[in-house]
């Protein structure tokens, strides 16, 4: 192969490797600043593939620039952007902890990343993977989904005191069922295994298939109900958004057109705003 092909192939290569990771958006912020080893402040995302823009990008992979919580590009007002605007000495301390995939369990761990972070703001958005994990066999109990919501917020409590603590409602999926069953674009991508407790069949009008449905339902609203009530035992450093995010009613247009599940840009901004205005900062 002549070297000059090998030369193009390596740069293609590199080109493309650099749109994934999201270094390749000219809306973006300059490159995050390197704190200084004894610096605090800044935000941290716990949670799951939501909170990392997974598929906003029109890749079905992690965006974080596009991250309601922590991104940093253009097209999202993220809750970092608005409080940078604030405070410009958090420029460049914005960490996302939170994992594709990540369930109750992940939070333990990703609430220690935050604390050695010394962050002053943390986000936690969580539970959608305990609900979509499998069929509804496979959901996470509720008494123990709330045990280990509680571990992860301890460690926090005890790590971080002072720092503020915003929990958001998981969003409504059954409502994404709703708007989404009747079209063929997204009935094809949800057959891939897209959160099949919730989404397997979605045309079926069979009474098992409609209970399960329920089910997940109902879950999800268990689930919202412990959030609340362990961000109260938390204490005052701890605010829940009230059902705020579980509130909104996203249609197609904002959730990206590969799985037709996770927020694309714009689902990502709805969320921002709506947590904003729910964490009693905007005031």
């Amino acid at each position: 192969m002549p070297r000059r092909w090998v030369a193009a192939i390596a740069c293609l290569l590199a080109l493309v490797a650099l749109a994934c990771e999201g270094g390749g958006d000219s809306g973006s912020r300059p490159p995050r600043e390197t704190p200084s080893p004894g610096a605090s402040g800044g935000i941290a995302a716990l949670g799951d593939s939501i909170s990392t823009g997974f598929g906003s990008c029109l890749v079905l992979t992690s965006c974080q620039r596009n991250s309601w919580s922590t991104g940093d590009g253009l097209r999202v007002d993220s809750l970092y952007r608005r409080l940078l605007d604030r405070t410009p000495a958090i420029r460049g301390r914005a960490y996302n902890h939170a994992r594709p995939g990540a369930r109750a369990a992940s939070l333990e761990g990703q609430a220690q990343q935050a604390v050695r972070d010394r962050v002053d703001h943390v986000t936690v958005l969580i539970g959608a993977n305990d609900v979509c994990r499998g069929g509804i066999e496979a959901m996470t109990p509720v008494t123990r989904f709330r045990a280990e919501v509680d571990r992860g917020l301890r460690v926090l409590r005890q790590g971080r005191p002072k720092a503020r603590v915003l929990v958001v409602s998981i969003p409504d999926l059954y409502r994404l069922w709703e708007v989404g069953h009747t079209d063929a674009r997204a009935v094809r991508a949800w057959k891939r295994g897209v959160c099949p407790a919730l989404l397997a069949d979605p045309a079926s009008t069979d009474p098992l298939d409609r209970a399960r449905r329920a089910a997940v339902r109902e879950r999800i609203d268990d689930y919202n109900a412990q959030l609340a009530a362990a961000c109260k035992a938390y204490g005052s450093r701890c605010r829940y958004d009230g059902g705020a995010v579980h509130r909104v009613r996203f249609d197609l247009d904002l959730v990206n057109p590969l799985d037709w599940f996770h927020p694309n840009a714009a689902g990502q901004d709805r969320l921002a705003d709506v947590a904003w205005r729910a964490s009693g900062l905007a005031s």
